[in-house]
């Protein structure tokens, strides 16, 4: 997949850069972001070289993740990182995102994973997005709450963070929740629906 940017009403998504480590690093400072999210703790000026500089671009380039920055449309400082990683059953993907300290609470979250949903749904060919975090981050939950991702209950030693394999909570978004048709054709237990 060609790296892709795109907006929302205050948003604009884009592929990580190099030049977005130091704002990478300084997020990740954040204790919120280093307990309940994957990514090292201590959190170092060379592990967001690597992220910024080799793992998002590559992810692009072999389509298994697609890495946004969440910056303001019209200009400022990161708001926030979004993920959408493949999974193994074709057609489902799982989002992933953290939000900057001083940018939580407005919404900016919600708004980016909608729009990243649509665009799963409609450039990736995506039948399912799927959301899971540890029981007990309810900031996440709200979130996908708000996206309209319906809980589908928890998970046993379904993440591993830091060494240690977590319970979670999980969720689901479909393309028939967003209005949107689906790839394929989906039977649920009240019959079909999304059908192309």
């Amino acid at each position: 997949m060609e790296p892709t940017a795109f907006t929302t009403d205050r948003l604009l998504l884009r592929p990580f850069e190099p030049g977005d480590a130091e704002a990478v690093y300084s997020a990740c400072q954040d204790p919120e972001i280093q307990r309940w999210t994957v990514v090292p703790s201590p959190y170092t000026r060379a592990d967001a070289d690597l992220f910024t500089r080799q793992l998002s671009p590559a992810g692009w380039q072999d389509d298994t993740m697609y890495n946004f920055a969440v910056l303001p449309r019209d200009g400022g400082t990161l708001v926030g990182a979004l993920g959408l990683g493949c999974r193994t059953l074709p057609g489902t993907y799982e989002v992933g995102f953290w939000t900057t300290a001083g940018h939580r609470g407005a919404g900016y979250t919600t708004e980016a994973v909608l729009a990243a949903a649509r665009w799963a749904f409609t450039e990736l060919s995506a039948d399912r997005l799927e959301w899971r975090a540890e029981i007990g981050n309810t900031p996440s939950r709200a979130v996908a709450l708000r996206a309209g991702f319906r809980m589908e209950g928890d998970q046993r030693s379904a993440l591993v963070n830091k060494g240690v394999r977590l319970d979670t909570w999980t969720g689901a978004l479909l393309p028939a929740d967003l209005g949107l048709p689906g790839a394929l054709p989906h039977r649920s237990a009240t019959g079909v629906s999304g059908a192309l």
